[in-house]
């Protein structure tokens, strides 16, 4: 027997959901697009950077990690909301570095892609210039910790789908740090360059080497439509 389905509400706009759905799995059914950047859809949430925040039933809440519930009356696109998520994405390019202009990512990376989309024009706060190493070791794939925003998406892909317990985190608060499972970098790992832990990288963190630039810039995802537009084509357009 299929269970049946429900509804709730985001933003004014009825949404149909499923049990065992998250908010944010049944608003990207519907096209209703929620910036997220830790979330994968191939992985588990996890709830960790907080910029899918939404207020949830007049309390704010992760929508990749709160299950859609009947009824639920949601807040997503508010001018308090893409301010706090604008604040996020500020402190992760001044804790980091990120120089959009010449990284390899650039077109292709979530973090800037949510910069532009949330109307980040330059962070206010200053930057941290951490200065962390690249691993190098591999190779076929470099690791340059300076661009880790901590998002934990290669860390549940190695674990769960390569099998291989790659990465970790060392350390707490602002000192935390991407680890890898070998006193000798990355090179020393199991880690091949088709794992799936290679290819979740939301930024340049993990980038496979000698194919860098095989789509070139302004070809590439985010340089064609703002992230979340595949998203929001899923929604049908109103009967004239």
């Amino acid at each position: 027997m299929v269970a049946e389905s429900f509804s709730f509400t985001i933003d004014g706009i009825v949404v149909q959901a499923r049990p065992g759905q998250s908010v944010l799995q049944a608003c990207d059914e519907a096209g209703i697009y929620i910036p997220r950047l830790c979330h994968h859809p191939d992985l588990a949430p996890s709830g960790a950077c907080r910029v899918c925040t939404c207020r949830i039933n007049g309390r704010n809440s992760a929508a990749c990690v709160t299950p859609a519930a009947p009824g639920m009356v949601i807040e997503n696109d508010t001018p308090l909301l893409t301010a706090d998520r604008r604040a996020v994405i500020e402190m992760l390019f001044v804790e980091g570095n990120h120089p959009c202009p010449y990284c390899v990512a650039s077109g292709d990376c979530e973090l800037q892609a949510l910069g532009y989309r949330l109307g980040m024009v330059a962070p206010v706060q200053p930057y941290q210039w951490p200065g962390r190493p690249i691993d190098a070791t591999h190779p076929d794939i470099a690791l340059d910790h300076d661009r880790c925003i901590l998002c934990a998406r290669c860390i549940e892909a190695s674990r769960m789908q390569d099998g291989k317990s790659v990465f970790g985190f060392a350390g707490r608060g602002i000192a935390m740090r991407l680890n890898v499972d070998a006193a000798g970098g990355l090179g020393d790992t199991q880690m091949a360059a088709i794992d799936k832990a290679a290819s979740v990288c939301p930024v340049a963190c993990i980038v496979i080497k000698r194919g860098s630039y095989r789509i070139p810039n302004g070809e590439r995802r985010f340089d064609k439509a703002p992230i979340g537009s595949d998203i929001e084509a899923r929604r049908a357009r109103p009967t004239p």
